[in-house]
């Protein structure tokens, strides 16, 4: 595990890293669906020389603003 310092009193938070696969495997996507969402700026990530990790929080949070609003699907719902 990697970790970050935050705050003024140099606190450390730890962050759980992960690969772009590790990311795919835990939203059920293919990688190279986690490549667009990167590249389209829709999830965060970082390069480090040649590797591209994702913090887990980060994840979480991408996850969180894909939840289906209620009644937002209703051009695909067949009455």
């Amino acid at each position: 595990m990697a970790q970050d310092t935050a705050g003024s009193l140099g606190e450390i938070v730890e962050s759980e890293w992960l690969s772009t696969e590790a990311a795919a495997r835990r939203l059920g996507l293919n990688p190279r669906t986690i490549y667009n969402f990167i590249n389209e700026g829709d999830l965060k990530a970082y390069r480090f020389g040649r590797v591209i990790r994702l913090k887990s929080s980060d994840v979480l949070t991408f996850e969180a603003t894909c939840q289906i609003q209620p009644g937002t699907l209703s051009h695909l719902v067949q009455e």
